[in-house]
């Protein structure tokens, strides 16, 4: 058997495409996918339909002529030639000129349909959102483990908010076999009962790629989980029917996982501001509570039992000193009444009249005798003088 080089294998594929006049001219139906615009001004894309794909490569001089908008999504006739690529081994259509087809493709047809059937049924109800937990302890996370959304989370999660716990369910993230996959592993974290939410994850594809996100037992799946799931699925410009169930979109992977945790460097921000806040409360309040300790201190004085007997220690003593006072006033007007008394009693005193001279007459049973009747002759009487007494007998 006779051996070729790749080169000659592909050389010899392409003179076959060549010599080939249905392929020298063909007009291709399909939808369009992965356009891309390089700096050169060439168009590279696919169209496709639901059981095959075919590369394309519109150069830039027939681009310029393009007078349509196109877009991913959108259903075209593209007219070229279909060749080999032989630096790559891969045949593709060179194509010349595009025209709408006047619809949208299979794909989006059935995107379309799936979304408008759930969307009755009330899966998408903003009102059946579950909240994310602030502080999750463990976060499932359904990628693949090969994939880099999966290398980009953990990198995130590292950085933002390490004390959390990832729980890898692994699956397929692309392909007719994923979808059985993702549900299974959506099925394992929900047998748990320590996981706080879900993250469903995949990066950036093509609408091909990221079907799988599309299927009805993947939505429904993450519609029913116990958990609250975030889909971190693509770029920002991809919606997949999973993104509207959610109960939180997230439009890469790694924002999913900074929407599922708190921000360290934030938590330590907040710390500082509350320990700064607390500290200027508790001086405020010890300096109020100061300030209530003197007045009441000082309303203290008003009341306390020292104050109240001092208060009548003082009035005792004025209290004394008045009696004091008072006795002595009266004492001296009471001398002075004794004074005069004493002074008007001397002068009364009978034996100061005895002693200007004189007596007093008595009879012998001691009687004043005042008149001469009170005697009769030869009667004997008694003369008082001042100093001593004199007996005598009437004559007549």
């Amino acid at each position: 058997m006779q051996s070729f080089s790749v080169a000659e294998i592909t050389q010899y594929i392409h003179e076959l495409f060549a010599a080939d006049a249905a392929l020298a001219d063909v007009l291709v139906r399909g939808e369009i996918s992965n356009l891309t615009v390089a700096r050169s001004g060439h168009w590279y894309f696919t169209i496709k339909d639901a059981t095959a794909q075919l590369r394309c490569v519109m150069f830039r001089g027939a681009a310029r002529s393009v007078r349509i908008a196109v877009s991913a999504g959108d259903e075209i006739l593209a007219q070229g030639r279909v060749s080999v690529y032989e630096a790559r081994g891969e045949y593709q259509l060179y194509v010349n000129q595009i025209e709408l087809a006047g619809g949208v493709g299979d794909l989006h047809r059935q995107f379309e349909a799936l979304k408008a059937k759930l969307d009755a049924e009330g899966l998408f109800d903003p009102a059946r959102k579950r909240p994310i937990p602030a502080f999750p302890r463990r976060i499932g996370i359904v990628t693949s483990p090969a994939a880099a959304a999966w290398q980009d989370m953990q990198n995130v999660l590292r950085r933002r908010f390490p004390l959390v716990e990832l729980i890898l369910s692994p699956t397929l993230v692309q392909g007719t076999e994923a979808p059985p996959q993702v549900v299974a592993a959506l099925n394992k974290l929900n047998r748990r009962s320590d996981i706080d939410v879900i993250i469903i994850a995949r990066g950036g594809g093509s609408l091909e790629d990221l079907w799988c996100f599309n299927d009805e037992s993947v939505a429904r799946a993450a519609a029913a989980s116990s958990v609250p799931v975030i889909s971190g699925i693509g770029h920002e410009i991809d919606f997949t029917i999973v993104d509207f169930v959610a109960d939180l979109r997230a439009p890469t992977p790694s924002a999913a996982a900074e929407l599922a945790t708190p921000n360290k460097d934030d938590l330590l921000l907040d710390l500082d501001r509350l320990r700064t806040g607390m500290a200027a409360r508790i001086e405020s309040d010890l300096l109020d509570r100061a300030r209530d300790l003197i007045r009441l201190r000082n309303a203290l004085g008003f009341v306390s039992p020292l104050r109240k007997t001092r208060q009548a220690q003082r009035r005792i003593g004025e209290l004394r000193g008045r009696l004091e006072r008072a006795t002595r006033a009266r004492m001296a007007r009471l001398g002075e009444r004794l004074a005069s008394a004493s002074k008007a009693m001397e002068s009364a005193n009978p034996q100061q009249i005895l002693s200007r001279g004189y007596a007093l007459l008595r009879d012998e049973s001691g009687a004043l005798i005042r008149r001469a009747a009170q005697v009769s002759k030869n009667q004997r009487l008694n003369v008082q003088l001042a100093e001593d007494e004199i007996r005598v007998r009437v004559e007549d």
